[in-house]
């Protein structure tokens, strides 16, 4: 039986200073991540990625632009196949510059409910111990791949 993955994106927001966007999961309170999410039937990768951030930051498409994109990554569920018959993910990454200085007014009681909480950090301090587990080697080389220098912390 061939595996199959559920096509995906996830945003890497950074802002001028160089700092990346994470959230705090609102199921997961112990997990942080970039955002990200599915891509629905007959849209690009490039129309999820606007919708997603959208949907779970509240930033729209004009105040950020697509600097580099890359992929896939794929990782496996740990429990196994879905509801919806999926393995896992397969995800394409894309690094998003924000388009004006400083921290945007993200606003998350106008979001989806995807996270409780963001935070801005570093690539080489990016906390990959607070990954959830199953993407914590794909978010490895997300990061070796954008930002070959970082040294995100390992655990």
């Amino acid at each position: 039986m061939k595996r199959r993955h559920r096509p995906n994106v996830a945003a890497i927001l950074r802002r001028a200073d160089g700092l990346l966007l994470i959230g705090q999961r609102s199921d997961h309170r112990d997990c942080w991540q970039f955002p990200q999410g599915g891509v629905d039937k007959g849209e690009s990768p490039a129309e999820a990625l606007v919708r997603e951030v959208e949907e779970e930051v509240g930033l729209p498409p004009g105040s950020y632009r697509v600097v580099e994109e890359r992929g896939p990554y794929t990782y496996d569920f740990p429990a196994g196949v879905d509801r919806r018959g999926y393995h896992g993910q397969s995800q394409t990454y894309f690094l998003c510059d924000l388009q004006q200085p400083g921290e945007p007014q993200i606003d998350l009681g106008q979001t989806c409910g995807e996270f409780i909480a963001v935070r801005w950090v570093a690539p080489s301090a990016f906390p990959l111990d607070l990954v959830p587990g199953m993407k914590r080697d794909v978010y490895r080389r997300v990061l070796a791949d954008f930002f070959p220098v970082s040294g995100a912390r390992a655990v």
